[in-house]
Order: structure tokens, then C-alpha cells, then sequence
């Protein structure tokens, strides 16, 4: 076993707030809330199942798909596709229970987990313009068509 040296998942995990690791130069990369929406790959394993390929549709609009897409990150895809496969394997009832600790590992190294976004260095970016469109959606729904008092009133000049 090696001894000494820096060891994945090792302590705690950077802040992206802290002095220490702006000093460091850490910072996540953010990926979009709306998820990916370029063109979708074939499915590179062979012989690909009607629920693998909608496993594989779903795993691209995903925000994480945006960083699979990027030149440097095209390595991912093949592990994306091992990920689909093994996920619709384990959701058989019937699958093994070793099959779940993989599927678990490849989600992982995929960046599909909190845990694998960390270790990317990604984030989702909040869409805090989404989140203000449903906190007015929700008020209005709340409001259901009734007449609001008037807040403001005509002073008489002086």
C-alpha cells in the first residue's frame, strides 16, 4: 500500500470561498442549471438497448454533458456510456449487488455525483433568474385574480 502523499477524497474538500484557495487559484467550473442542449453522440458501445439510448438522451441534457462535450473532456464518453449500461443492468431487480458499487464509481468519475463534481472541480450554476421567475409565478398564484389595495394615494399639492 503507498504510504505518504496526497490521497483522493482525503481530508476536507476545498472551499471555493476561502482566502487559502483563492490564493491557490482554485475555482469551479460552472456549469449551466439548463443543462446541455448541443447535438447528442451515438451511443459507442455496441448493440444498445431502447432504454439504454433514453438513459443516454437523458444523461445529455444533463449540466455535466456540457463539460463531457468539451474537447478536453471527450475521454469521459466512453465511461458515460459504461455508466448508462451498467444503470439500466442495475435496475433489474435481479442485477447482482456488485453491479451498484460500480455504477456508483463510474457516476463518480463522471461527475453525475456531488461527490464527482467536487473531484471535477464543476459546480451547477444557480439560475437565480428561474428562481425568481418561480417565486413570482408563485405569488401570482397565490394572488388568484383578487384586486391588490392601492399602496400609493394622490397628495393634494400644497
Amino acid at each position: 500500500m503507498a504510504k505518504g502523499g496526497r490521497r483522493n477524497r482525503s481530508g476536507p474538500a476545498p472551499d471555493p470561498q476561502s482566502g487559502r484557495s483563492e490564493r491557490r487559484g482554485y475555482r469551479l467550473t460552472e456549469l449551466p442549471a439548463e443543462g446541455y442542449d448541443g447535438p447528442i453522440p451515438d451511443f459507442p458501445l455496441p448493440a444498445p438497448s431502447e432504454r439504454e439510448l433514453e438513459v443516454w438522451g437523458w444523461a445529455w441534457r444533463t449540466p455535466q454533458a456540457c463539460a463531457w462535450s468539451l474537447p478536453s473532456e471527450s475521454w469521459r464518453v466512453p465511461f458515460v456510456a459504461r455508466w448508462v449500461r451498467l444503470a439500466v443492468r442495475a435496475e433489474d431487480p435481479e442485477s447482482p449487488a456488485t453491479l451498484h458499487p460500480q455504477v456508483m464509481r463510474l457516476e463518480d468519475r463522471i461527475g453525475l455525483s456531488t461527490a464527482g463534481l467536487a473531484e471535477m472541480g464543476w459546480a451547477v450554476a444557480r439560475d437565480a433568474v428561474g428562481e425568481k421567475r418561480s417565486e413570482h409565478a408563485a405569488e401570482a398564484d397565490e394572488d388568484d385574480g383578487e384586486v391588490q389595495p392601492r399602496r400609493l394615494s394622490a397628495v393634494p399639492s400644497a
